[in-house]
C-alpha cells in the first residue's frame, strides 16, 4: 500500500468523455522528433499476497488473478550514460541536463491531451499562450508546460503562467504547507525570468481571475494541468464557463504517467485490476522529456515582479503548524533528495521499507505531492540508476506507479472518495453491523491530536507528523485503523483521521492521503477478512504485529512525547 480530448459538456466534468481526440493546430516546419532507441526490460513483480483470507463478502469484485512478472521498459543508456559516472554531489542534476537535451524534439503524447472547451483552435490575433500551472509546480520534466510551450512555438507567440492564490478558511491552510508551496513557486518564478516565460501570480479563484488576465494579455488559449480532486474539478469547470467561447481550454496529464484517463475509463476495484492495464502502456508512456528552453518569443505585457515574502504574510494560515526542517521546497531540493534515495536508500528499500526505524524510503512524497518532482522522471532514474538493486527497483516502482495512479484512478471515478459512502458495498455494510461493537477505549479528536492514548507506538507515530510532518506508509496504516478502533463511530473515524493527515502531513490533501484512510477504514482496494468485533471484515491491525516487523521500543523511545 502505497503511503499515504474533447468532453461531453452535457456531463458535470469530472464525469465527461475521456477520449484524447487529435489536435487540430497546424505544424510548422521543423526537426522531427528523436527516435527512441528499442528500450530494455526489467520486471516488475506483484506484491506478495497475504495468504490469511475469508469468504468473500458482499461485494462483486473480479476474481484475483495470480498475477506473472510484468515487463516495463527500462530507456536505452548512451554510452556516457554506461560510462563509469561523477557521483559527486549534484550528479543527478547533471545526468538530468543532459537526458533532456538528448531528448530534444520530443513531442507530447496526444493521448495525454484533452480539450475541456468546444473550442480546439487558437484565437487567431492573439499576444500570448498561457499555461494555468494548478497541480504541477516546476518548470522541467511538466508535460502540461512542454505542450504549452510546444503550441507557443508553433503559434509564434509569448508564452505565461499563471498560479491562482486562493486561501480556504480552514483549520487546513497552515503555514507548513503554504510556505512549502509558495517557496517552490519563487523558484519556478525565478527559472521562468531566465528562459523568457512571464509568470504571473494572481490572488483570488480560477474563474474569477484568470480571464481578466487573459483579456488583459489578449491570450489566444490556455493550458492547464489535472487533478482528480473536486475543488480543482470545480474551478477547472469554473473557467471553462468564464472563458470566451473561442479561447481553447486543453488539459494536460502531467502528474500520471499513463495519464489518467488513458489507464482506465472506470473505477478500478483494486490494483490487480489496473496493474496490467498501466504496465502494458508504459513503452509509450514512459519517455523522457524534452527541455523547455529559452522562448523565443517576447512578450508585451509583462508580469508584475512577486513579493514572495509579502505574499505568505498576506495569507489568513494557521501558524501553530509551521515549517519542517528536514524537506526544504522546491525541485532542487527534490532532486537532491531523489539523488540520496539512489545513493544510499534504495539498497534497502526491498528488505527494509516496513521498518519505520529503518532509513530505506524514499522520503519524496511532499515533492510529488506539489508537484515540484515529476514521478515519471523519478522513474526513468531509478530504473537507470538503481539497475543492481533490482529487488529494491520492482516494489518502488510498484508504489510509485501502480499504487500511485491507482490513488487517482479512484478520486477521479468517484464522488464519494472521502466518505464512507466512497466504500464498497460490503464495507459499507460490514461497518453498519459492527457500529455499536464496545470500544474498550474511546477517545475525542483532541485527544488524539494531542497524542493522547494508551499505545506509545501510536502517541509516537502521531507526533512524528505533528512535529516533522511525515509518518512512515507502514506505521500510517496502523494509525489510521487504530482510529477506527477507538472511536464512536467509522464516520468519525474517517473524519478525523482526514483531517489529522490533512492538517499535519506535509504530503496531505492528496489522493494518496485520502486513499490510504479509505483503505485502512473502509477497505477500499482490499478485501473482506475473518470478522471481528468493530472492524467487521475490515482488514486489522494490531501491536503485536508491530512487535514482529520491528523494534517498537526504539521508535517508542525516539517520538512518544512526553508533552504535545
Amino acid at each position: 500500500m502505497l503511503a499515504f480530448v474533447l468532453m461531453n459538456l452535457s456531463l458535470p466534468i469530472a464525469k465527461r468523455c475521456v477520449e484524447a481526440v487529435p489536435l487540430t493546430w497546424t505544424r510548422r516546419p521543423g526537426p522531427r522528433p528523436t527516435p527512441r532507441p528499442t528500450p530494455h526490460i526489467i520486471t516488475i513483480t506483484t506484491m506478495p499476497s497475504d495468504k490469511r483470507k475469508t469468504k468473500a463478502s458482499s461485494a462483486k469484485a473480479p476474481a484475483a488473478k495470480k498475477q506473472k512478472p510484468v515487463p516495463v521498459p527500462l530507456p536505452e543508456e548512451d554510452g556516457k550514460m554506461g560510462m563509469e559516472r561523477d557521483r559527486s554531489e549534484g550528479w543527478l542534476r547533471r545526468q538530468m541536463a543532459t537526458q533532456r537535451e538528448e531528448a530534444a524534439g520530443l513531442q507530447c503524447n496526444p493521448r495525454r491531451v484533452r480539450f475541456v472547451s468546444e473550442a480546439q483552435t487558437v484565437r487567431q490575433g492573439s499576444a500570448g499562450l498561457l499555461y494555468w500551472m494548478a497541480r504541477d509546480h516546476r518548470v522541467q520534466d511538466n508535460w502540461a508546460l512542454v505542450h504549452a510551450q510546444q503550441l507557443a512555438l508553433q503559434e509564434e507567440l509569448p508564452l505565461h503562467i499563471c498560479v491562482c492564490l486562493l486561501v480556504p478558511e480552514s483549520q487546513l491552510s497552515t503555514v507548513r504547507h503554504y510556505s512549502f508551496m509558495l517557496k517552490g513557486l519563487e523558484e519556478v518564478a525565478k527559472e521562468c525570468i531566465e528562459l523568457g516565460i512571464q509568470f504571473h501570480l494572481l490572488h483570488g479563484a480560477a474563474g474569477d481571475v484568470l480571464p481578466g488576465l487573459v483579456s488583459d494579455c489578449s491570450l489566444g488559449a490556455v493550458v492547464t494541468d489535472f487533478s482528480p480532486l473536486r475543488t480543482p474539478l470545480q474551478a477547472l469547470d469554473s473557467v471553462r464557463k468564464s472563458l470566451p467561447e473561442d479561447i481553447p481550454l486543453i488539459q494536460v496529464d502531467a502528474h500520471n504517467i499513463v495519464p489518467c484517463w488513458v489507464a482506465s475509463n472506470k473505477l478500478e476495484y483494486a490494483a490487480r485490476t489496473i496493474r496490467g492495464k498501466i504496465t502494458k502502456l508504459l513503452p509509450e508512456f514512459l519517455t523522457d522529456f524534452p527541455m523547455v528552453g529559452k522562448h523565443s518569443y517576447t512578450a508585451t505585457r509583462t508580469a508584475k515582479p512577486v513579493d514572495w515574502d509579502g505574499a505568505l504574510a498576506s495569507l489568513q494560515l494557521d501558524g501553530t503548524v509551521g515549517e519542517v526542517e528536514w524537506a526544504k521546497p522546491g525541485t532542487a531540493a527534490g532532486t537532491a533528495m531523489l539523488e540520496s534515495f539512489i545513493d544510499l536508500r534504495l539498497k534497502h528499500f526491498a528488505t527494509h521499507r516496513n521498518n519505520p526505524n529503518s532509513a530505506a524510503l524514499s522520503q519524496l512524497s511532499p515533492w510529488l505531492r506539489f508537484g515540484h518532482l515529476s514521478a515519471q522522471r523519478v522513474a526513468l532514474q531509478v530504473q537507470r540508476f538503481g539497475k543492481k538493486f533490482s529487488q529494491s527497483v520492482a516494489p518502488f516502482i510498484e508504489e510509485l506507479v501502480v499504487r500511485r495512479e491507482l490513488t487517482d484512478n479512484y478520486c477521479f471515478y468517484n464522488d464519494n472518495y472521502d466518505n464512507i459512502k466512497g466504500a464498497y458495498e460490503w464495507a459499507q455494510k460490514t461497518l453498519k453491523d459492527h457500529t455499536k461493537d464496545k470500544r474498550e477505549y474511546v477517545y475525542t479528536q483532541g485527544d488524539l491530536e494531542k497524542a493522547k492514548t494508551h499505545d506509545k507506538l501510536w502517541n509516537g507515530a502521531q507526533y512524528q507528523m505533528v512535529t516533522e510532518g511525515k509518518m512512515h506508509g507502514f506505521l500510517r496504516m496502523y494509525w489510521a485503523k487504530k482510529i477506527l478502533e477507538w472511536t464512536s463511530s467509522p464516520e468519525q473515524a474517517l473524519s478525523i483521521a482526514l483531517y489529522l493527515n490533512d492538517r499535519y502531513s506535509l504530503d496531505g490533501q492528496d489522493p494518496n492521503g485520502f486513499v490510504g484512510c479509505m483503505w485502512s477504514i473502509c477497505g477500499i482496494h482490499d478485501q473482506g477478512w475473518a470478522e471481528r468485533p468493530v472492524f467487521g471484515k475490515i482488514r486489522y491491525m494490531n501491536y503485536k504485529g508491530c512487535l514482529r516487523k520491528f523494534d517498537v521500543a526504539k521508535f517508542e523511545t525516539k517520538y512518544c512525547p512526553k508533552k504535545l
